[in-house]
């Protein structure tokens, strides 16, 4: 069904036993032998990095950000699986997403148990995101896990354990895989792809700010004092906070640090209804509101918009561009966004 290349970054799916925990030291052939591989599949290996994804730095991503881009400048590719740890592999995947502008395929995978269980669910799942990068076109970046295919976009960890891991709370999954077939259920909505950024030498620094029951601006303004250039407002609710909030998220735009509000409630929107600290006075600050992206996914659009830009209001631009969901456009049904 096509030629895939499988990038291994390493994670539970190729971890095994220290001593005392499980920690990724397996290769990328040493994960692939462990798996059943679709009939007509023919696949080559690159081993990128073998480590526990939270240890992943920008460094680490951006690196399988160009690798991705690099392998995708063969026209005889078909697609690419990206073996990856769960912890973040909702980041790195959404970082793909943001510089995907191919209809080939970039599916990413892992496991929840470690390489040699016995019930271990890498084999499966590896399988599921073999067979969607050899007959699936159109979908953007999309994550094979547990028999179902998520968007990038909005796709989070949902489970600490459960095979069953990952979901986007605030929407429906691409598609299903079983039976020897993928199944699309729709069209993930996505913006244009950005221009694929250069490697700094010191990655900019963006941290998280999370608000709750007395929390002041102690931490967001130490976040800016030590030389964050982005911060992504963890907000209750719908993303609101306390008047003290929005002083601090007006003094840190002033001085040209990107804010992002999100939530840390589990779904919905961010949406503009409460004043007194509420989105309503956060926004007028100058936080930009991150729709239904969470944390991890909104700290990923902030670091993208610095990498693309210089200009205050450039970075600005890029920011709205990435954390904003298009609205539905007239699009091939899910049938043709499938391969024989």
């Amino acid at each position: 069904m096509g030629r895939i290349v499988v990038i291994s970054t390493g994670g539970t799916i190729a971890s095994r036993w220290q001593g005392a925990g499980f920690a990724a030291d397996a290769h990328g052939q040493e994960v692939m032998a462990t798996a059943p591989v679709p009939e007509g599949v023919a696949i080559e290996i690159v081993d990128l990095f073998s480590v526990n994804s939270p240890r992943l730095t920008t460094a680490h991503q951006l690196t399988l950000l160009r690798t991705v881009h690099e392998v995708l400048t063969d026209p005889d590719v078909d697609g690419i699986v990206v073996t990856h740890g769960t912890d973040t592999l909702e980041e790195s995947a959404f970082l793909v997403d943001l510089h995907h502008d191919d209809p080939r395929p970039v599916v990413f995978t892992g496991a929840q148990l470690p390489l040699d269980a016995a019930d271990g669910d890498g084999p499966g799942n590896l399988h599921d995101a073999l067979l969607t990068a050899a007959t699936t076109r159109g979908l953007g970046v999309v994550i094979a896990f547990d028999g179902k295919v998520h968007a990038a976009r909005g796709t989070v960890k949902t489970q600490t354990l459960a095979a069953d891991a990952f979901a986007d709370p605030s929407g429906a999954r691409v598609g299903n895989v079983g039976f020897g077939r993928v199944s699309v259920l729709r069209l993930p909505q996505r913006p244009a792809g950005l221009p694929l950024p250069e490697m700094p030498h010191t990655p900019p620094r963006v941290d998280m700010v999370m608000h709750h029951c007395d929390a002041d601006p102690f931490l967001l303004n130490a976040a800016v004092d030590a030389g964050a250039q982005g911060i992504v407002l963890v907000a209750t609710g719908a993303g609101n906070a306390t008047p003290e909030t929005v002083e601090a998220v007006a003094s840190a735009r002033s001085r040209g640090v990107l804010v992002a509000l999100t939530t840390r409630v589990h779904a919905g929107p961010v949406s503009e209804i409460y004043t007194h600290g509420g989105a309503v006075d956060l926004v007028a600050a100058g936080a930009v509101p991150a729709g239904t992206l969470r944390a991890g996914q909104t700290r990923i659009a902030v670091l993208t918009a610095l990498l693309a830009a210089t200009d205050p209001q450039e970075r600005d631009e890029v920011l709205r561009h990435a954390l904003v969901t298009p609205l539905p456009a007239d699009a091939a049904s899910p049938a043709a966004l499938t391969r024989a």
